[in-house]
């Protein structure tokens, strides 16, 4: 028998507090659906939205394992938790979504490659290995990408190996080397899954990259690319997801090379930055969508309204302490720019503290847009 989730005794967990949780939340109260949150930080963005706040190591087997048992459903908003503890858990019946099996391929970036390597998903070359020193000795010609296989996020634990100076840029620890792939453009689509196997993509969006920090900074949609290439790409988002056994929403980044191939980048089993845009722009958003999903209920409309650009505020370089949003009330009077700012008390270069949506009766007006207010707000210190 299906719980009864709304105005009810149950109770969805979420590991992880960030701005990804935050906006979760903003459905979950819409719906009436009491949630509890673990995170490390005692200012995480989910202290003030959930129901039930818990500060705790995400890594720690013995909390996240507690919390889990004091949950109905039990899902995510960051990869890198205790994944022993999700076993445990859904060995004792908790719903855990997404699953620890798919995580532990997730978290890791060489088990990530492997899978789509063994599993006839197409993808760069690449190789695994222990250290910086075995990379140094491989004979790997540049240019090539270089991952920490784990707990890399937001452009950290990412290099571009273009010349011999470039590589003091490689980390020690184990990493995988990727062929540098000379892309056209690159792009991301949202496939979501629910646990009677109904599946729903999201419109393919193009990403922009800030050129030195390796971070999203602009997510277009619709994206530019032919109707071929958009169904192979959203085709290639449900055979990953499927793959993965997916229950939840899956974020599926990839390459679309000179040569028109379409090469998987990268997956997050969760809500992401690529699909943030949803809020305004799609009948059901990422966020509702995933909720939708783990709770399995019927997926919404992933139909777009307009076209829309987002654009991510990120602490300035040289500035590091408490946060001052300085140009925010001149944003307020462009038509058509949504404000999201995540609640993060402090900033620091490149932290991702907010993001704006920009919606135009073309993509071409709400890029300009959204250039125009991401240089019209700077995220800075006191």
């Amino acid at each position: 028998m299906k719980l009864n989730y709304f105005s009810s005794s149950f109770k969805l967990g979420i590991l992880g507090g960030g701005q990804l949780g935050k906006m979760l939340l903003n459905e979950t109260r819409k719906y009436d659906i009491h949630t509890c949150v673990l995170d490390g930080s005692p200012e995480a963005p989910c202290r003030i939205g959930s129901n039930e706040f818990f500060q705790g190591d995400l890594k720690d087997f013995d909390t996240v394992y507690k919390f889990g048992k004091t949950v109905n459903v039990l899902t995510i908003e960051i990869e890198h938790v205790n994944v022993d503890a999700l076993e445990r858990l859904k060995n004792e019946g908790i719903d855990v979504h997404p699953s620890p099996e798919l995580l532990r391929i997730i978290q890791n970036k060489g088990r990530q490659k492997t899978f789509y390597k063994e599993n006839n998903i197409p993808t760069s070359e690449f190789a695994v290995f222990n250290s910086k020193a075995e990379v140094l000795a491989s004979g790997w010609q540049a240019p090539f990408v270089w991952k920490s296989t784990e707990g890399g996020y937001d452009g950290f634990g990412v290099a571009v190996v273009r010349t011999a100076e470039d590589l003091k840029l490689i980390g020690e620890g184990p990493c995988i080397i990727e062929k540098f792939v000379p892309f056209e453009k690159e792009l991301s689509v949202i496939v979501a899954r629910n646990a009677s196997g109904e599946i729903k993509t999201y419109p393919v969006v193009e990403m922009e990259f800030h050129p030195t920090a390796n971070q999203v900074e602009y997510v277009l949609c619709p994206s530019t690319i032919t109707e071929e290439q958009s169904n192979l790409a959203q085709n290639l988002a449900v055979k990953t997801a499927s793959a993965l056994n997916l229950t939840g929403l899956l974020a599926v980044e990839m390459f679309l090379t000179k040569n028109g191939e379409i090469l998987v980048n990268e997956a997050a089993p969760r809500t992401h930055n690529s699909g943030h845009l949803t809020i305004e722009n799609n009948y059901t958003s990422q966020f509702e969508q995933h909720l939708r999903a783990i709770l399995n209920l019927p997926l919404g409309s992933t139909t777009i309204k307009t076209p829309a650009v987002m654009a991510n505020l990120v602490g300035a370089d040289g500035f590091s302490g408490d946060v001052v949003y300085q140009g925010f009330e001149d944003l307020m009077h462009m038509p058509g720019v949504n404000i999201h700012i995540y609640g993060k008390k402090e900033t620091r270069p490149f932290r991702k503290m907010g993001h704006v949506t920009v919606i135009g009766n073309t993509l071409h007006e709400a890029r300009e847009m959204a250039e125009k207010a991401k240089e019209g707000i700077r995220v800075i210190s006191k």
